[in-house]
């Protein structure tokens, strides 16, 4: 063999056998890459316990004592019981749980059905039928989101008690229907701007009117931001404190998070195990209805109009 030969690049290799240790720089390289492979692993794991340390302290939690939360802040409970659970299973004020449950489900889901169908006719309005001062009340109603609601919660109150529709789901509930949700009105006019407006075109041809295209054309294509919509109105709904503090006051229709309220009390014992208990179990529909939606949900918050 010439020195020419056996300076060739790739020369060692070809005649390399196959059992033979790979070449010092490969296998440098190769280190190094699991190297740091290992690290963004482990910085992912440190950066997930961080974020579901809350999560698992709640679920943990539930098997506290009610006298041990003044004393064991940390992590697993000193004695486990499952009494906590036996209490909230019982209810409080002698209203079980699941009726608590129920009157949540109730309100979250006529919200979504309020919230989706007036948002998108009013998004339909906005986007496609120009008429006289539609720029005006777009911009004034983007403009309610710059509103407090703390602002016109007395107002709304004496309007409603005058109406003698406190204690009811009314108040809670005719927003929605009346499309007053301006974030989720913005989010539907945004995404019919970008559906081609060839198609409304070729629908009115064919002698289709507003509701026609509206609800064979817009709506099908409109499902990305239906379900968006639908599923933060459902969260917001189901976590909402506010609203129904003031406007129920029965406790027979008090919905999850008032209902969380009557186990802690500042003028008598607070009973810190039930709350959790009731607070894990408050969050499993949340986290059901995210996880059945979770894929549609962010098909439409990365989906802008059509493609192509």
């Amino acid at each position: 063999m010439t020195a020419v030969e056996h300076l060739q690049p790739g020369h060692d290799a070809a005649e390399r056998a196959p059992g033979d240790p790979a070449p010092a720089p490969r296998r440098r390289r190769r280190r190094r890459s699991l190297a740091a492979t290992a690290v963004w692993y482990l910085a992912l794991l440190v950066l997930a316990a961080v974020v579901l340390y809350p999560l698992a302290w709640l679920v943990l939690a539930t098997f506290k004592p009610s006298s041990e939360f003044g004393q064991n802040s940390g992590i697993l409970p000193w004695q486990p019981t499952l009494d906590n659970y036996a209490r909230v299973w019982d209810g409080i004020a002698g209203i079980p749980l699941w009726r608590y449950g129920l009157n949540s489900l109730l309100v979250a889901s006529l919200a979504v059905v309020g919230t989706l169908g007036s948002s998108a006719l009013a998004g339909y309005a906005f986007a496609r039928v120009p008429f006289k001062g539609s720029g005006v009340l777009f911009a004034a109603m983007i403009g309610t989101l710059l509103l407090p609601f703390h602002v016109i919660i007395i107002p709304q109150y004496i309007i409603f008690n005058q109406l003698d529709l406190t204690d009811t789901y009314v108040p809670l509930l005719i927003g929605k229907f009346l499309g007053t949700e301006a974030f989720f009105v913005f989010l539907m006019v945004q995404f019919i701007r970008n559906i081609p407006r060839e198609l409304d075109e070729a629908a009115r041809i064919d002698g289709a009117g507003h509701l026609r295209i509206f609800w064979s054309i817009i709506v099908p294509l409109l499902r990305p931001a239906l379900v968006t919509g639908g599923i933060f109105s459902f969260i917001w709904t189901w976590n909402d404190f506010l609203g129904p503090l003031i406007y129920l006051t029965s406790p027979e229709n008090y919905t999850l998070p008032v209902a969380l309220r009557l186990y802690n009390d500042a003028t008598s014992t607070s009973d810190y195990g039930a709350t959790v208990a009731a607070s894990l179990l408050s969050l499993i529909p949340v986290l059901l209805f995210f996880l059945i939606f979770q894929r549609m949900l962010i098909r439409g918050v990365a989906t802008q109009g059509l493609k192509g």
